[in-house]
């Protein structure tokens, strides 16, 4: 009787979806089986009560809840009522409560926003969806093998991966939804220990030097603004101690619009496997693809040969569709950063798009003039607190603008905001060596928290003015003391800041101007590295030779980056008058500066900077030839122009990540290796395959 009584509980169960409960009567006492044979008799009929209902109103309604069983165990779909045939590879989905369809019928059912069982309307915590379009079908998750692994170890756990395929089957094809907190990053685990080569790179610090705008002046002579220069050079990472280098915690943010079907997606996904096949096994990554909304395709996650596994396959499942959300990808994004257990200190969010973000700035306010603070601070106010510095540590941002049809003053701001660079992928096919750069530079860093403190020394002494660029600096109100936040470097990275100081006469045979301190991270032991201060002294001899020698004792390295910062402002100056439409006086505020450049002393003695600089300004110009020309490709490479001279950091614009362009582009050498690794790698003329990666 009692196997009887329980068979027929847990068909009535089954019938109703309902889990299982395991009677273990021998287990317990005589009147606890009594008491739970008593709640189950109750809780059956009240079941039996809500089948009989639901027929009742199902014979109403013309279907069956019956009917939706009995096709179910008969093998049908209960979606299109077609049969189930496994033999002949179609993809079954079976639910948390036993039900099964097609897998392209429950897929669509999904897609629609139904999140819940169409026979028994159970909520189901894993959700299934569809990965790739059909045509991207044949080259399914088989076509993505572990990086690296030979072919016979290949081959070998293929077998073990046959054996394993069907406790698998539902891990492939479902998700579960995006946790409420981001705190599911990998951990970290065991770090490398800093090796003795580590510690000895750790001892080759930064270089600091300084040069004043002229060699000496007469102790009876005072100079208003005299200019000093500071130049800062990172330390050297040789390739030994790369394995040692400080881990990056990076989260990708990609556009997935429709605009991006077809060749841009593809070429995406490429760039997407190059990134994941150089990163380390201690680096972390993330992706967040964004559209009308925005999705985190995965968590922080080593990119062991496992952790790039489970990376390209998701990059490899994006498909396009949808509109531009900007802001909701990069609030994505700084939550995974934000929230995540294990913190790194190195962290940078990469963003790419080819639109306007049609979802959160109206359309009124992108092609306003730049010099409208109260637009720019609208859009500011849309970004994340991390990425304008509000929570006390700035999250860069390295935007890259695709095509000509992307939202250049918007990206631009992104990134200047929040500390990072600006890049115009005008030509697809550099998008890989885009990224190429940008990883190279992400994956040397070096240096860390960077500040440089200016004090003047002799009481005559004033300091006017630093001219620093992007990088935020300090001029005390007395006009004795300043500051600069430079921020982290690249290895072999430089830096150059030009400081306008107040020079009185002096007896003296020279003059102590200035005192720098400078104070790092070193971001490999994390210690915290104090230099020397570094002492600026002016002879001041009675009376030079003659008055035209000063010419001559003019510093050529001050001299070369007053003209950076004057093509800077004359870009700057140039743009606010183009978004007004006035060209062709845009144009001639180039090259008045163009002009300028060539008449200095460093151009004169073949400086190439100016030479860059020269062809760079020219390039702007012709890009300036009409509107039509302006809007598509003028505006996004003066933007990224702007914000590579300002940081004094490699974007990519035109040519510039070609290694014999004539564009300054503060390559480091760590920047054009992983650029010609990029170039070297040859790809299948298919570009919506997965690309073939050479075995190491």
């Amino acid at each position: 009787m009692g196997n009887k009584w329980r068979s027929a509980k847990q068909a009535l169960r089954t019938k109703l979806c309902l889990p299982m409960i395991e009677d273990d009567d021998d287990a317990l006492s005589s009147r606890e089986v009594e008491e739970r044979r008593s709640s189950s008799c109750r809780m059956t009929m009240a079941l039996g009560s809500r089948l009989m209902r639901s027929r009742t109103l199902s014979f109403f309604s013309g279907s069956s809840l019956s009917r939706s069983g009995s096709m179910a165990s008969e093998g049908k779909c209960a979606i299109c009522l077609d049969t189930m045939r496994t033999h002949r590879g179609e993809a079954i989905f079976t639910g948390e409560c036993s039900h099964t369809f097609h897998f392209h019928c429950i897929s669509t059912n999904v897609n629609h926003g139904n999140l819940k069982c169409p026979v028994c309307r159970m909520k189901w915590k894993q959700i299934p969806f569809q990965s790739s379009q059909p045509h991207d079908q044949s080259q399914g998750r088989a076509r993505v093998s572990p990086l690296d692994l030979p072919q016979d170890e290949l081959n070998s756990s293929n077998i073990h991966a046959r054996s394993t395929n069907r406790q698998r089957s539902n891990a492939n094809f479902c998700h579960s939804s995006e946790p409420r907190v981001f705190d599911d990053d990998e951990p970290l685990g065991l770090q490398l220990e800093i090796t003795e080569s580590a510690l000895h790179e750790c001892t080759n610090k930064v270089h600091v030097n300084a040069y004043t705008e002229y060699s000496a002046i007469p102790e009876s002579a005072s100079q208003e603004n005299f200019a000093v220069l500071i130049h800062l050079r990172a330390p050297t990472v040789s390739a030994e101690s790369q394995t040692a280098r400080a881990p990056i915690d990076l989260v990708t943010v990609l556009d997935i619009s429709g605009s991006m079907a077809g060749t841009k997606l593809a070429l995406l996904k490429r760039a997407m496997g190059f990134v994941i096949q150089n990163l380390g096994p201690s680096d972390r990554l993330s992706v967040v693809s964004f559209s009308s909304t925005a999705s985190r395709l995965f968590g922080l996650r080593l990119m062991s040969e496992s952790g790039k596994q489970h990376a390209l396959q998701a990059v490899n499942s994006l498909t396009a569709r949808g509109g531009t959300n900007i802001v909701d990808g990069l609030t994505k994004a700084a939550k995974v950063i934000e929230e995540r257990k294990d913190k790194v200190p190195v962290c940078s969010i990469v963003l790419l798009s080819d639109g306007h973000d049609n979802y959160n700035v109206a359309p009124s306010s992108v092609g306003i003039e730049l010099s409208n603070n109260n637009s720019q601070a609208s859009l500011v106010s849309f970004l994340p607190p991390s990425f304008r510095g509000i929570t006390g540590h700035q999250l860069p941002v390295h935007a890259f603008g695709f095509g000509a049809d992307h939202d250049a003053r918007m990206l631009h701001l992104i990134s200047e905001t929040s500390g990072g660079t600006f890049s115009f992928i005008e030509s697809e096919n550099v998008l890989q060596d885009a990224f190429a750069q940008c990883i190279g530079g992400l994956l040397s860093v070096v240096v860390q928290d960077m500040t440089l403190v200016v004090d003047c020394i002799h009481s005559g002494i004033q300091l006017k003015d630093i001219k620093s660029g992007n990088y935020e600096n300090h001029v005390a109100s007395h006009m004795r003391t300043g500051s600069i936040s430079v921020g982290q470097l690249y290895a072999d990275e430089e830096r150059n800041f030009l400081l306008s100081v107040n020079v009185p006469p002096d007896q003296n045979q020279s003059t102590l101007l200035l005192k720098i301190g400078c104070s790092y991270k070193d971001a490999v032991s994390k210690r915290v590295i104090c230099l020397e201060s570094v002492e600026v002294w002016l002879p001041r001899p009675q009376a030079l030779i003659a008055a035209e020698s000063q010419t001559m004792l003019m510093s050529m390295e001050v001299d070369r980056q007053r003209n950076r910062l004057c093509a800077a402002e004359a870009m700057s100056e140039a743009m606010a008058v183009a978004e007004q439409g006035e060209l062709s006086e845009a144009v001639s505020i180039l090259e008045n500066c163009r002009l300028m450049i060539l008449e200095s002393v460093a151009a004169e003695s073949g400086d190439q900077m100016c030479m860059a600089l020269d062809a760079e300004l020219k390039d702007m110009q012709e890009r300036m030839a009409s509107t039509q020309r302006y809007h598509s490709s003028g505006r996004a490479y003066m933007y990224s122009g702007l914000s590579s001279h300002l940081r004094q950091t490699a974007t990519t614009r035109g040519d510039s990540t070609d290694l014999n362009t004539t564009i300054c582009n503060y390559q480091t050498p760590s920047m054009a290796e992983m650029v010609s690794r990029s170039q070297q790698l040859s790809f299948p003329h298919q570009t919506t395959t997965s690309p073939v990666w050479p075995s190491s």
